[in-house]
């Protein structure tokens, strides 16, 4: 798909339905000129949901849709008979998606698995009819509930990946050509900055028909807590990651501040994104020469486990996957 069809923000209008009235009525019947109140309730204003959808991968479906209306409450009826309940809206959105208000930023509903569903509007409840308020002093009641008013309101739906590792680290680092050797993912690879424009995902096989998913972040500059470059844009996704892989290309000439500075910006971002677990992983080890490994070795963090690994001669990767699948197990298990 087209990167232009990746849009992980949008921000929507939505109204629930308004309640309907209840009916103020009373039996007449040919032998019955005096029947009591038999006002029916009105109907329920429908729901604004949020459903979870597994096939879905973007907030594209919504980009040109920027209202979304529920359906009213009908009126109630005579007879006792209620009023017909206004339909639910569902907006399908991938799993991932937080729903924000546009004001405060303030965390509204979160979609984490598939076919979950949250009310974001709820629809005004139904008015009673006058059948309700009949008393042993008032046979009469000419009174009737309305239905309850809309809710209605802006809310920015942002979609934050779910991945089980994250690919962080500069353009060209090689993350792309990471993904599309260890998964069928075919993300656009050139030797240009900013080549990976949206977030990939692809599912990485592994022994005994076990897998995890592994995201491609775009690649982060100096500052781009701050804005700069492709700025907090795709920050977000990395906050869904299990475990985040550190790529820093063999050609850098300072790996350790590289990754220092990568963390920096995690840090600036979400400081909570440190909590989570971390591999450095040294690419392009095809263009080093011997001895330069070791060298580079000596000034990596020694709390963060490391590997050596090349994407264009298979160096090193059968080893990544199984460090990663520990990682996730350890994880798996002590929860």
């Amino acid at each position: 798909m087209a990167s232009s069809n990746f849009i992980d923000y949008v921000k929507i209008f939505c109204r629930s339905g308004k309640g309907g009235a209840g009916a103020s009525h009373f039996r007449r019947e040919k032998f019955v000129p005096k029947g009591g109140p038999d006002g029916g309730d009105g109907g329920r204003g429908g729901h604004i949901i949020m459903r979870g959808n597994a096939q879905l991968w973007t907030l594209l479906h919504l980009k040109y849709k920027k209202h979304i209306h529920a359906e009213d409450g009908k009126s109630g009826g005579d007879s006792g008979s209620f009023g017909k309940s206004g339909q639910d809206v569902i907006i399908e959105v991938p799993l991932g998606t937080v729903a924000k208000s546009p004001d405060s930023g303030e965390k509204i509903a979160e979609i984490v698995s598939d076919g979950q569903e949250i009310i974001l509007f709820t629809g005004g409840r139904g008015g009673l009819g006058n059948q309700h308020f009949k008393t042993a002093t008032k046979q009469a009641p000419t009174y009737a509930q309305p239905g309850e008013p809309c809710q209605e309101g802006w809310l920015i739906l942002e979609l934050k990946v779910l991945a089980d590792v994250g690919l962080v680290g500069f353009p060209n680092a090689g993350k792309s050509t990471l993904l599309s050797v260890v998964s069928a993912a075919k993300p656009e690879i050139a030797d240009y900055p900013f080549t990976t424009l949206v977030p990939n995902l692809g599912v990485v096989a592994y022994k005994d028909y076990k897998s995890f998913v592994m995201a491609d972040i775009p690649g982060i500059i100096e500052g781009a807590a701050e804005g700069k470059g492709l700025g907090t844009r795709f920050l977000r996704h990395i906050e869904r990651n299990s475990i985040l892989l550190f790529m820093i290309s063999a050609e850098s000439e300072h790996p350790a501040q590289d990754y220092k500075t990568l963390l920096g910006e995690l840090q600036q971002y979400n400081p909570e994104l440190l909590d989570k677990q971390r591999l450095i992983a040294i690419t392009k080890i095809d263009l080093l020469e011997s001895g330069q490994a070791a060298k580079i070795a000596k000034k990596l963090p020694k709390d963060i486990p490391h590997l050596f690994i090349s994407s264009l001669t298979n160096q090193g990767i059968d080893q990544l996957k199984d460090a990663i699948m520990r990682l996730l197990e350890n994880q798996s298990e002590s929860v």
